[in-house]
């Protein structure tokens, strides 16, 4: 069995929170994490782009930033960019044999491997400061091993509710284990969530309140954003689309400011910021296809309001989602924007659910089964605007095909 085969194997294990085995094996690693300046960065949506975004920044001002993002789309050394390049292929697997002994002994999970392999990628690229976008939750989560200089708290919603608690208030605790007393902070969670959030100490900035924001929408292009910060007036474009798209760019924005940058590098960041399988739109057969992760029904409806900002409504759709999530809530929002439904399943994904079982959740709408994501394409329309949307894993094996690539072909959980 191949180290990145045993690796994979080891998602069958599932998700075990707690900090001690990532802790004795970065000790064992010689505390790699050490070796650069941390950013965290959790919350229930959004996470991912505002992490890509600030590593960008960072780029921009001359760090040689890190960037650890989960799941991955295609290739697992997706999950680790340095200064803006996926390390090579040959780097990951080179350390990941190097780990894999430590992790045995250790019993370690597939998502606390993963964390202590990016430290130690990033610790011998000299990484000078690593974004590390939080796994689940954050106060258990492998991440939080780590000592960050800062943290950023995108939002809270109802999502992994079996592990995180069934409240938005139990869950906002579990993420603001992220936060370090005395560390400056930026959130952009609700108003009432905040004193859940303050109760840990940090020196807290929150959109709305610290962060006002002034947004102007450029269509298909991005967003125009203003900020005035307590000491300081940002601006700057994103090429992120839809309102949570600038919101996610101006977090980013006010993270980076936090940690020193002007507002000229923070304008080259925003700029060049890229993050696949997000809202990404491609071409295919004439038409264009839109991609977006939305898993989860805060996820959905913002799904749902960037369309509407874009001018999109009555879009043909391919959805395929994780059985395990809130999929009535998840179609409640999607509902109104779908012309038509075509539902399918994951190839490689076993939480998978069955397209059959899906089809209850779209009653009114006129509603196609498709074997696999191939199958589901095939059956679109030969042109116009058509969404692919729902579980990451599903956008990870529609993205190639539309692209004519090769996925990985693992097994995918985590």
């Amino acid at each position: 069995m191949t180290d990145l085969d045993w690796l994979f194997a080891r998602q069958r294990f599932g998700v075990h929170p707690g900090l001690t085995r990532v802790q004795v094996l970065l000790a064992r690693l010689g505390d790699p994490q050490q070796a650069f300046r941390t950013v965290l960065v959790g919350g229930t949506n959004g996470k991912g782009s505002t992490a890509a975004t600030l590593a960008a920044i960072l780029t921009a001002g001359g760090e040689r930033a890190g960037l650890f993002t989960s799941p991955h789309l295609t290739r697992f050394s997706e999950r680790f960019v340095v200064a803006g390049r996926e390390l090579p292929e040959a780097t990951v697997l080179g350390a990941l044999r190097r780990v894999r002994p430590h992790a045995e002994t250790a019993e370690a999970s597939f998502f606390e491997i993963v964390t202590v392999l990016g430290c130690l990628l990033f610790a011998e690229a000299g990484v000078t400061t690593a974004v590390m976008e939080v796994g689940l939750g954050g106060r258990l989560d492998a991440t939080n091993a780590l000592d960050p200089q800062l943290s950023v708290i995108t939002n809270v919603g109802l999502d992994h509710t079996e592990i995180l608690g069934e409240t938005r208030e139990a869950i906002a605790r579990e993420k603001a284990g992220i936060l370090r007393a005395g560390h400056p902070a930026v959130t952009g969670v609700a108003e009432d969530l905040l004193p859940v959030l303050e109760a840990w100490g940090a020196d807290l900035w929150s959109l709305g309140r610290e962060v006002r924001l002034e947004t102007l929408p450029l269509g298909w292009d991005g967003w125009e954003v203003g900020m005035q910060l307590p000491e300081a007036r940002l601006n700057f474009r994103t090429p992120l689309l839809g309102p949570h798209g600038a919101r996610n760019a101006a977090l980013a924005a006010a993270a980076a400011h936090r940690l020193g940058l002007d507002n000229e590098v923070i304008q080259e960041g925003t700029r060049r910021v890229y993050w696949p399988g997000r809202l990404e739109l491609l071409p295919w057969r004439g038409g264009r296809v839109l991609l977006d992760g939305a898993h989860n029904p805060d996820g959905a409806q913002a799904l749902v309001e960037a369309l509407w900002e874009l001018g999109g409504a009555g879009l043909p759709m391919i959805f395929g989602v994780a059985a395990d999530k809130d999929i009535a809530g998840v179609a409640a929002a999607l509902r109104p924007l779908a012309s038509e439904v075509i539902l399918t399943r994951t190839v490689l994904s076993p939480r998978a659910a069955d397209p059959a079982a899906l089809a209850p959740y779209f009653a009114g709408v006129p509603v196609q089964l498709a074997s696999t994501p191939a199958d589901a394409l095939d059956r679109l329309p030969p042109a116009g605007l058509t969404v692919v949307c729902g579980s990451l894993y599903l956008v990870g094996e529609v993205r190639p095909l539309l692209l004519g690539e090769v996925d990985e072909g693992r097994e995918r959980w985590q």
